[in-house]
C-alpha cells in the first residue's frame, strides 16, 4: 500500500504595480533659471568674440548680431600694427613677478601670523583686515607720492614692487596654516628642524591648494590691474595691456567706432588669464582631493 502526499503549489505574490515617477517640476524650473542666467552671463562674451571678426560698419549697424557679415580678421591685423606686442610683454613679466612675490611673501606672513607668538600679533592681523576694507582707489594718490619720493616713479620697478604684497593673500594663507595640525610641526621640531625649515619643507608642501588659489588670484589681479599702472608710470614703453588697450578707445587710430579693434584686443587679453585658470584648476582639484584622503 502506497501513500501519496499531496503538495499544494506555492503561490508567488503578484508583482506590485510600478509606481509612476513624478516629473521633478522643481528641478526643471531650477535648470531653466540656471540656463537663463548662463545665457545672460555669456551673451556679452559672445558679442565680444563675434564683433572681433566684424567690420566697423557691420559692428555699427548690427552691434548685437551673432553673425558677422562679412567675416574678417582685419581688426587683428590692425591690432598688431600698434604696440600690442610690447604691451603684452610688459604684462607678462609684471604679472609673473607679482605672482611669485605674492605667493612667497604672503606665505611667509601668513605662517608668521598663524604660528609664531609675538607681541602685537593680533593688532597686526587686524591692520591687515583693515587694509582689505579700504577701497584701492583711495590709495592711488598716496601711492603716487610714495613712488615719487622713492625715486622709482616711471621706472619698471614701480610697475611690480608695490603689488608684490597683498592683504587678501596674507589672510588666505593664514587661515590655511591654522588648519594644519600643530603636531606635525612639533615632530619636525623634535628632529631638529628650525622655524624656516619647518615652514619650507613641512608646512608649505601641504599648502598646495591654498598656494594654487593664491597663484590664480594673484595672476588674474595683476594681469587686469589698471589704476596702479596709471599712477606708476607715463612712459609709453612701460604700458601694459590694460593701459594700452584703454588708449585704443580714444579714437586715435582713425575714424569710426573701432569696436572690432578694441574688442579683438580685449579678446586676446582674456586668453592668458583663462588658460592659467583652467590649467591650475586641475591641480587645485587634485590637491584638494589628496588633502581630503590624507585627512
Amino acid at each position: 500500500m502506497t501513500a501519496t502526499l499531496e503538495t499544494t503549489p506555492v503561490q508567488t505574490p503578484a508583482p506590485a504595480p510600478a509606481r509612476r515617477r513624478r516629473f521633478p517640476v522643481g528641478r526643471f524650473l531650477a535648470y531653466v533659471v540656471l540656463v537663463a542666467f548662463a545665457v545672460v552671463y555669456l551673451y556679452p562674451f559672445l558679442i565680444q568674440i563675434v564683433t572681433s571678426f566684424k567690420t566697423n560698419s557691420d559692428a555699427t549697424n548690427s552691434p548685437l548680431s551673432l553673425l558677422p557679415d562679412p567675416v574678417t580678421t582685419a581688426a587683428f591685423g590692425r591690432l598688431f600694427d600698434t604696440d600690442f606686442a610690447l604691451w603684452g610683454f610688459n604684462s607678462v613679466w609684471v604679472s609673473v613677478l607679482v605672482t611669485l612675490g605674492r605667493v612667497f611673501l604672503c606665505s611667509l606672513a601668513g605662517y608668521a601670523l598663524a604660528r609664531l607668538r609675538f607681541r602685537g600679533r593680533s593688532a597686526l592681523f587686524t591692520a591687515v583686515l583693515a587694509v582689505m576694507a579700504v577701497p584701492s582707489v583711495v590709495l592711488l594718490i598716496p601711492k603716487f607720492l610714495v613712488l615719487n619720493q622713492l625715486g622709482i616713479y616711471d621706472t619698471p620697478v614701480a610697475l611690480f614692487l608695490p603689488l608684490v604684497a597683498d592683504a587678501a593673500g596674507v589672510f588666505i594663507m593664514k587661515q590655511f596654516f591654522e588648519s594644519v595640525p600643530a603636531s606635525i610641526e612639533e615632530a619636525a621640531r623634535i628632529d631638529g628642524a628650525g622655524t624656516f625649515r619647518i615652514f619650507w619643507s613641512v608646512v608649505l608642501p601641504m599648502a598646495r591648494p591654498a598656494l594654487i588659489t593664491l597663484t590664480i588670484l594673484s595672476f588674474q589681479a595683476s594681469w587686469n590691474e589698471l589704476p596702479h599702472f596709471i599712477v606708476a608710470s607715463q612712459d609709453r614703453d612701460l604700458y601694459t595691456l590694460t593701459k594700452g588697450v584703454a588708449t585704443l578707445t580714444t579714437g586715435q587710430l582713425g575714424s569710426g567706432n573701432q569696436f572690432p579693434l578694441t574688442l579683438g584686443a580685449a579678446l586676446l587679453m582674456t586668453l592668458p588669464v583663462a588658460i592659467v585658470f583652467f590649467v591650475f584648476q586641475r591641480y587645485f582639484v587634485a590637491g584638494a582631493n589628496e588633502g581630503a584622503v590624507k585627512g
